[in-house]
Parts: C-alpha cells; sequence; structure tokens
C-alpha cells in the first residue's frame, strides 16, 4: 500500500468514524443517556474525519445550533486543504 493510499484510508476512517459518533451521541441525546464530549467530537474533525463529522451533522441534524461545530468542521477542512496544498507545491 502507498503512502497516499494510507492517508486515504486514514481519512476515510477518520470520517466513518466522525459519522458513527455523532449518530451515536444523537442517539444517546434522545435517551438520556451518556453523550459523547463536545471535546472529542471536535477533536476526531481535526484531526481528519471533518467529512464524517459533517455529514453527521446534517444527517442527523445534531449541534445544528451550535455555530462553533460548523467552524470547526470549516476550520479543520481549510487546514488540512492548506497542509495537502504546501506538501504538494513544496
Amino acid at each position: 500500500m502507498s503512502r497516499a493510499q494510507a492517508l486515504l484510508l486514514a481519512y476515510a476512517a477518520l470520517s466513518v468514524a466522525g459519522f458513527a459518533l455523532y449518530g451515536l451521541d444523537k442517539l444517546q441525546a434522545r435517551q438520556g443517556g451518556r453523550r459523547v464530549s463536545e471535546a472529542r467530537l471536535h477533536l476526531l474533525a481535526l484531526l481528519g474525519g471533518f467529512g464524517g463529522a459533517y455529514l453527521g451533522l446534517r444527517v442527523f441534524h445534531h449541534k445544528t445550533q451550535k455555530p462553533v461545530f460548523r467552524a470547526v468542521l470549516l476550520a479543520a477542512a481549510l487546514a488540512h486543504a492548506a497542509g495537502w496544498a504546501w506538501w504538494w507545491l513544496s
């Protein structure tokens, strides 16, 4: 497996995890169960799971009233895009 394939696989895995955590947190919120911490949701997005996290936000209609979540997702996506651009142009 090439390095690029490994990175894409990591992004995919983090995105699946982000989507699943948003779904789990929404389910726990409805049932009054133990919630996923906001810090954990943010960290997963910052590590590269921003795609799945955004999809989870939209599909589950979760955390839509908290603008900080959209800001973190946007910042994560921009930071990763900048990193890729820097790497590609170096």
